[in-house]
């Protein structure tokens, strides 16, 4: 497949991780000073990605891998007769772009679905310094295989749970998301559609209105266009397990 021109601005700026209030969700710790120097010169610049926008599309040669400052993205697969599969949903310090580490190539389209910003990390710059710092070298296993438990915690949502269920361990997983980063774990505006969240859970966007609905008429949440107002975390968090 050849390259696709991808419109994303470049800063020069150079970006510190060490000033980075995001660097313990991304970066690893206990690293000292002169390490963390080291890890600082990985970061060749900032890019800005359009709402809407692609960061790296299926098939484009992996070079690099992105750690998100601001901003939300999903990453998505598109089958052969053209449907779009989402395949996950990425938020401000996290890393993307493993997927193209083992054939040299992504296999996925990653799409920012806000105006975001992401670091650059060049990957053989990080290879080379990953086996010069073992704490790095650990981090980046722990990463991947953060990726791999992830992979697997979908594949039972999606072949355990009911329809009601797997919306919300979906909200309860972004509400743990959101309050590791300081926010609110209560409240907070969702970035996807209603399709979007559909075609990641499975399940079609009738079924996801619905059982938004349900919830709502449950007295758990309260849902108001994109907004999320969760009222009884712990019940949510209950919704997730099979009712007799």
């Amino acid at each position: 497949m050849n390259s696709v021109s991808i419109p994303i601005t470049t800063q020069g700026l150079q970006v510190a991780c060490s000033a980075c209030n995001l660097r313990e969700l991304c970066m690893p710790v206990g690293l000292s000073d002169d390490e963390l120097e080291r890890v600082d010169t990985l970061i060749g610049a900032r890019r800005k990605v359009a709402r809407g926008m692609p960061l790296y599309l299926s098939g484009e040669p992996f070079q690099s891998l992105y750690a998100i400052r601001t901003g939300f993205f999903k990453t998505e697969v598109i089958s052969e007769d053209g449907r779009e599969q989402v395949t996950g949903f990425q938020m401000a310090g996290e890393l993307m772009g493993l997927d193209g580490i083992g054939t040299g190539n992504h296999n996925c389209d990653a799409r920012a679905l806000e105006d975001s910003e992401v670091c650059v990390i060049p990957f053989n710059r990080l290879s080379e310094l990953s086996r010069e710092i073992d704490t790095l070298q650990h981090h980046f296993h722990k990463v991947m295989s953060r990726e791999i438990v992830r992979d697997q915690a979908v594949m039972m949502l999606l072949g355990t749970m009911r329809a009601e269920e797997r919306l919300a361990a979906f909200l309860v997983n972004l509400s743990q998301r959101f309050a590791s980063r300081g926010y609110s774990a209560t409240e907070f505006n969702l970035r996807m559609t209603r399709e979007e969240i559909g075609s990641y859970l499975g399940l079609k966007l009738e079924t996801v209105s619905r059982g938004l609905s349900r919830l709502q008429d449950e007295g758990l949440l309260s849902v108001s266009n994109k907004n999320i107002r969760i009222h009884k975390l712990d019940d949510l968090k209950k919704a997730m397990s099979p009712r007799c």
